[in-house]
């Protein structure tokens, strides 16, 4: 009977299978390594982005922030503003008494005319002072009697002075305020 030796074809075998085993399993765990570094360097990628996404949002909030800041200081401006307005209003439209009276009188009075005097009693103003001619006194008393505050203008007197060596005349006016609220005394209460 013949012999065959088989061990030397099962021992290849064995050593053949052996390395295709060694070269799948390096493949293998080469693919997993593989596989592994990509998901990492894709994760580094998401965590950086992410960072800078953060950091873009802060930096946007802090823009933000500030605006939010420089518009709460306009707001406070405006209000303030809005404040001033509203007290200079209320102290236009409280614009009245002496106050407009002597603004209607230095508007109406025209050059090359002094007022030395001004006096109010109830309703009668007495001015007095130094032109330097009629046609001055006549145009200061056409002024006044075309102003809103004064009515009645009439001429007291008017004489000839020397005022520092210069022929002046020396005038003095009444008139009446115009509009002049009256106080009147409370009603009586009606009687039950």
């Amino acid at each position: 009977m013949v012999r065959i030796n088989l061990l030397p074809v099962r021992t290849s075998k064995r050593q053949e299978t052996a390395r295709q085993q060694l070269a799948i399993l390096g493949v293998s765990v080469l693919l997993v390594l593989v596989a592994g570094l990509g998901l990492y360097v894709y994760a580094q990628a998401k965590i950086k982005a992410a960072k800078e996404e953060i950091a873009r949002a802060e930096s946007e909030l802090q823009q933000l922030k500030g605006k939010i800041g420089e518009l709460e200081n306009i707001k406070k401006l405006k209000d303030e503003v809005t404040k001033k307005l509203d007290v200079l209003g209320q102290l236009r439209k409280g614009k009245t008494g002496p106050v407009r009276r002597l603004a209607t009188l230095s508007d109406s009075t025209p050059e090359k005319l002094w007022i030395t005097k001004y006096a109010e009693s109830g309703e009668r103003v007495t001015i007095g002072g130094i032109a330097l001619d009629e046609d001055l006194i006549a145009t200061f008393m056409r002024n006044l009697q075309g102003s809103e505050d004064f009515t009645n203008v009439e001429l007291v007197v008017s004489e000839q002075t020397d005022v520092g060596g210069v022929k002046a005349k020396r005038f003095e006016l009444t008139c009446t305020l115009k509009g002049l609220k009256k106080e009147e005394p409370p009603a009586p209460a009606p009687k039950k």
